[in-house]
């Protein structure tokens, strides 16, 4: 390559990662452009998970280097790539909206159109291009317009997910002195049950437990629960559990079937093995509902009084009668019985009871 050609080159990438000396390679101003070596302006990338949406921003970040940016390196009113060298672009797994305005899964070149009082945020379907040089408005797919904030000095450009929530984030260019929010938000339940649905079409459609788990998920989103109720119906006969029939009564119940409810709730209990129907019962406890609880320990030592969870619920019916001496005795039964994961959670249940207090508080 000749020496013209070369700086000819130099120039425009230059021109491309926004003129000045902190954009230069070398320090007469070129651009290397035959070997690979560090950049000024390094590649950076970030990604946040909202719902299931993955947004992923691959980036090149210079650096202010003195520099006056905003309105001047940067000129106002002119299409501006969001970073340096080639197309800042913008990833995403699923259909979102950004700024309320929907946008298709995929990739996107990211360009922006900086003014004092507003900025326009641009999803471009070109995202393979160097800088915004080969722009063209009619491969835009979506538009938005936002307001600039000020910011805290950021002497390296900087994109950030904040006000991350369950189904949205706002998506931040930070650069010198000026802070660019742009809302990404999804529909988590309908790209949740859409994933739901084909994932019952592979390996999770042929267990119980994948039915169960998917109308699990929609009964504590109080969504979709004729189709849940189903799921449900499939899992049973899949295999029939105290797990999928107590899911089934709690689907049923949610459904305002409130008969049927309890009718399936008593084949699940009778379903229950002695640490299944301990457990159910810590659900009450935990959750306030100490009558519920207390009305199935008992059915725990019925079912397997020697069993280790059987005298562990033993041990909590005697502390609640205020009976220590028994509470202590059965729950070093339970810890000689317990699996040796679990008796770390129950030595200092012993040491309460050997003070006297109750270890239901």
């Amino acid at each position: 390559m000749s020496t013209v050609c070369r700086w000819g080159l130099s120039v425009f990438l230059g021109m491309g990662l926004l003129a000045g000396s902190a954009a230069a390679q070398f320090k007469n101003g070129s651009q290397a452009t035959e070997l690979t070596l560090p950049q000024v302006s390094q590649h950076g990338e970030v990604l946040q998970t909202i719902g299931l949406a993955t947004v992923t921003i691959q980036y090149h970040r210079p650096l202010v280097g003195g520099r006056e940016i905003m309105g001047k390196t940067v000129p106002y009113g002119k299409v501006w790539r969001a970073g340096a060298n080639e197309n800042t672009t913008i990833a995403f797994s699923e259909d979102v909206t950004v700024e309320g305005k929907p946008l298709a899964a995929g990739t996107y070149g990211l360009h922006m159109i900086p003014d004092k009082e507003q900025w326009t945020v641009i999803f471009s379907k070109n995202s393979t291009s160097w800088g915004s040089f080969s722009y063209d408005e009619k491969e835009d797919a979506l538009r938005v317009t936002v307001k600039p904030l000020p910011s805290e000095m950021v002497e390296t450009l900087t994109y950030t997910f904040d006000d991350v929530k369950p189904d949205s984030a706002a998506v931040t260019l930070r650069w010198e002195k000026v802070a660019v929010p742009f809302r990404v938000a999804t529909d988590v339940k309908a790209s949740t049950l859409k994933s739901i649905r084909n994932q019952l079409r592979s390996t999770g459609g042929f267990t119980w437990a994948g039915y169960d788990e998917a109308a699990q998920w929609c009964l504590d989103n109080n969504y979709n629960l004729e189709e849940a109720l189903k799921w449900e119906g499939t899992s049973i006969q899949n295999e029939e559990r105290f797990d999928n029939l107590e899911t089934k009564s709690r689907i049923l119940e949610a459904m305002g079937k409130k008969e049927e409810s309890a009718k399936m709730l008593s084949t699940a209990l009778g379903k229950a093995n002695a640490t299944q129907l301990y457990f159910y019962a810590r659900v009450f406890q935990r959750a306030g509902n100490a009558k519920r609880a207390f009305e199935l320990f008992p059915q725990v030592v019925q079912r397997d009084p020697n069993h280790w969870v059987g005298h562990l619920a033993q041990a909590r019916i005697s502390s609640n009668a205020g009976d220590f001496a028994t509470a202590s005795k059965e729950m070093k039964l339970a810890i000689a019985g317990a699996p040796d994961a679990n008796k770390p959670f129950l030595d200092p249940l012993l040491a309460k009871l050997d003070a006297k207090n109750d270890i239901n508080k």
